[in-house]
């Protein structure tokens, strides 16, 4: 499913017009990036968590030389599925 698939599934469901779904969805990929940014962590329950977590430097290997590299730190996204989404998935 990509956005626009997603935004038209919203509309439907919240009967909503696809120009307030996309402006949501919109408006809620806004807000969780900008908290994530802060290092604040989002809970959404029943559906899941997201959260940032600090991925420290490491030697890696280039596939095609195998010579080795180094990888800096980075900051990475998380989630993790809540109980009734992992649930309805099962």
């Amino acid at each position: 499913m990509n956005k626009g698939e997603l935004v038209e599934a919203i509309a439907s469901n919240a009967g909503l017009s696809k120009a307030d779904a996309k402006k949501a969805l919109d408006g809620f990929i806004t807000a969780t990036t900008d908290a994530l940014k802060k290092g604040d962590r989002i809970s959404l329950i029943g559906f899941g968590s997201f959260s940032i977590s600090e991925r420290s430097a490491r030697t890696g290997r280039n596939p095609q030389t195998g010579k080795e590299i180094q990888i800096a730190a980075k900051k990475v996204v998380k989630f993790k599925a809540g109980a009734e989404l992992s649930s309805s998935v099962n």
